[in-house]
């Protein structure tokens, strides 16, 4: 049980150790890139959904 405990708190050391070296983004950063993705999310949606329409026309004139 020891060797175990003694492992935990190895691997907690060395967790914090790695963590100090991370460099984290600013909020500018952050916000940036959220924008990034909201935006490239509603211009694929309306091009998916723009291509379901003119599918489901084209399946209906098929079909018709």
């Amino acid at each position: 049980m020891r060797e175990y405990a003694e492992r935990v708190v190895r691997y907690l050391r060395e967790v914090r150790t790695e963590m100090d070296k991370v460099t984290w983004p600013q909020k500018k950063e952050i916000i940036g890139s959220t924008l990034v993705v909201i935006v490239s999310v509603f211009l694929v949606s309306f091009f998916l959904g723009l291509v379901d329409l003119g599918l489901g026309k084209l399946v209906g004139l098929i079909l018709r």
